[in-house]
């Protein structure tokens, strides 16, 4: 059977020729999920182009998920959706409340015939480096949340730069990318001044802060504004059997911790402002009403979401720092 049609005397492209000709074969039935196509080579000889035209159109087909490439054996039916113009992987570290809503907000606002596969690393170099190398070439775009990880600039220059887009962190390494991102030291420190004379109340501030998974940006904010407000301050990795302590206020970040922190507190008899101070980070509609409200420093992730979409569907080169702030509520 011909699947391939090319007409040299019609103004489309050779490549798209060749693309419209096997979008056409699926929806004819001529070709189904897990059918091999002719090989590049065939495909040249028989219809006397240049093999990048045919590699030309196999990617273009590849990116929108239609088909794969097996190594030393060619090219196969992926999909038989044909509507899907486009692909996106999207890379998040963890999948939390917060990040569900910048997600359900990025794939709102993207056109019907978009995909979105998504994927974690788990703040993991090596499942990073997996991901990332094995999908090189199989996606239009990329969507990167690089977390905290170190030294994975090489990692995502195996992809194509135009193709790239970083989200919620941006690097030194990477800041030559597009990205929506969160500016954290800044964030923290301005939302923490707005209630330093509730914090003054107390005689420690104390932040939970893991080096492992949380921006150090975070960390500098807090360091800054405690020195910069003469606040006695404390740094932990984890909260300890003694905490919460009396007179202590808390910045806590991950939600883990937030229960334990209120669990605490109760076993304590423990009573939010008079003995300790609780502020947490990322807003959730659980923090809005748990124990009468507890205070959030925030971005706004719905926001996140709909400036991404737009970002990646307009193939914007722009980095744009995401608005925070603090949510002020009977918790300090």
């Amino acid at each position: 059977m011909n699947l391939v049609k090319i007409n040299k005397n019609i103004s489309v492209p050779k490549y798209k020729q060749i693309v419209n000709s096997l979008e056409h074969a699926i929806l004819k039935g001529h070709l189904k999920k897990g059918n091999q196509l002719p090989s590049l080579n065939v495909i040249k000889k028989k219809h006397n182009v240049s093999r990048d035209t045919v590699l030309m159109a196999f990617n273009e087909l590849k990116t929108r998920g239609i088909i794969h490439s097996v190594v030393g054996k060619g090219y196969y039916i992926s999909s038989e959706d044909v509507a899907i113009s486009q692909k996106i992987l999207l890379l998040f570290d963890e999948l939390n409340a917060f990040k569900e809503d910048l997600y359900n907000a990025f794939l709102d606002n993207l056109d019907d015939n978009i995909k979105v596969d998504i994927y974690f690393h788990h703040f993991n170099p090596k499942v990073f480096h997996q991901i990332i190398s094995e999908n090189v070439g199989n996606y239009t775009f990329y969507v990167i949340m690089p977390a905290n990880l170190k030294d994975i600039n090489d990692d995502i220059s195996l992809i194509q730069k135009d193709k790239v887009f970083i989200l919620d962190q941006l690097h030194k390494q990477l800041n030559t990318y597009p990205a929506v991102y969160q500016n954290f030291e800044k964030d923290v420190f301005n939302g923490l001044s707005k209630i330093k004379d509730k914090l003054l109340n107390y005689n420690n501030f104390k932040l939970i802060f893991s080096s492992k998974k949380q921006p150090k940006g975070i960390l500098n904010g807090f360091i800054n504004f405690n020195k910069s407000q003469n606040i006695s301050y404390q740094i932990s990795e984890e909260l300890s059997k003694e905490d919460p302590e009396k007179g202590t206020a808390y910045l806590v970040l991950e939600d883990t911790h937030l229960i334990q922190f209120i669990k605490g507190m109760k076993e304590k008899n423990f009573k939010l402002i008079n003995d300790v101070g609780l502020i947490s980070y990322n807003e959730s509609l659980l923090k809005e009403v748990i124990i009468d409200g507890i205070t959030t420093i925030s971005t706004d992730f719905k926001s996140m979401g709909e400036q991404l979409a737009n970002m990646v569907m307009n193939q914007s080169q722009e980095q744009i720092e995401n608005e925070s702030r603090i949510n002020i509520r009977k918790s300090v």
